[in-house]
């Protein structure tokens, strides 16, 4: 992130010439306010240790997730009853068990509190499931073919819990919020200027922004959820080994129509899958912690 605010000075700098040498010195000096500010607006992710961007709390995200979910379950037919809507149901309880062993093992035993879990399975063509941020799951019908069982349905809730313990969707908002605030920024730096440097200059921001920050930040995260995905699979009872196959049929369901991976907000099949086999001794040995074992 903090590399996006120095690419965006840098951008106004290369592509015009202030008139006024000390303006933008000025705004140079103005940066490390801005970066404090930044910074003291960060939490912790528990499962990587990193420092991560909070410029929103979760108390303000949790209502207007759970109110879009509900908003979502009254406009979608949710499956309930059948055999694949119970699997749905078993994996996400015990991806939720996972989860809470993990934390309270880890000194966090509060990290859950606002969570309002659910899960469920609605009728819908697409290969795809999601979680919103504080726990609300739905797994799409049109992936169940490609689950086939429910160590392949952990495998997917996995994945899409992790994105919401990992606050992702936190994260996402808070760097659209300094994504804007940079083109504000960069407007406001060329507002002297011809619409046309204007103009090619803000394509420019749109482009280092987009390209070398959102895109490269969004597949940091789907790689990150792989990882503690992974694991909480694990310490649940599913083989880990077991999410490459799923991967590889995921890859095969969707015909390789993917672009390529610099230009999309996920990691290609090949990337995924090679990280995911890396990974595997490390879940087995974290659910070991747990009494799990795998051969």
């Amino acid at each position: 992130m903090i590399k996006i605010l120095q690419n965006c000075i840098l951008l106004v700098y290369n592509f015009y010439k202030f008139e006024d040498k000390v303006s933008i010195m000025k705004q140079i000096k103005a940066w490390p306010l801005v970066l404090v500010i930044l910074c003291t607006s960060c939490a912790k992710n528990p499962f990587t240790g990193k420092k991560t961007m909070a410029l929103v709390d979760n108390s303000q995200i949790f209502p207007t997730a759970f109110q879009q979910y509900g908003t979502f379950l009254q406009e979608n037919k949710v499956v309930s009853g059948t055999a694949e809507a119970k699997r749905v149901g078993n994996a996400g309880m015990k991806i939720k068990a996972a989860a809470e062993k993990w934390l309270n093992a880890n000194g966090l035993t509060t990290y859950l509190k606002d969570y309002k879990w659910e899960y469920h399975l609605v009728e819908n063509k697409e290969m795809n499931a999601w979680c919103m941020p504080g726990g609300k799951i739905v797994v799409y019908s049109g992936i169940l073919p490609v689950t086939q069982d429910e160590a392949g349905l952990a495998t997917v809730m996995g994945h899409e819990v992790s994105h919401a313990l990992a606050n992702h969707g936190q994260q996402r908002m808070s760097l659209d919020l300094i994504q804007q605030a940079g083109a504000s920024g960069v407007a406001l730096a060329t507002g002297n200027k011809s619409a046309q440097i204007q103009q090619y200059v803000m394509l420019a921001y749109s482009g280092v922004s987009q390209y070398g920050g959102m895109l490269p930040f969004s597949r940091s995260h789907e790689s990150e959820a792989d990882m503690i995905g992974l694991k909480l699979m694990a310490i649940a009872g599913y083989n880990p080994e077991t999410a490459i196959a799923f991967w590889e049929r995921m890859s095969k369901a969707s015909g390789g129509n993917k672009p390529a991976e610099f230009l999309s907000t996920h990691p290609s099949d090949e990337t995924r899958i090679a990280n995911l086999k890396k990974l595997i001794p490390e879940a087995k040995a974290e659910a070991a912690k747990f009494g799990v074992f795998f051969k």
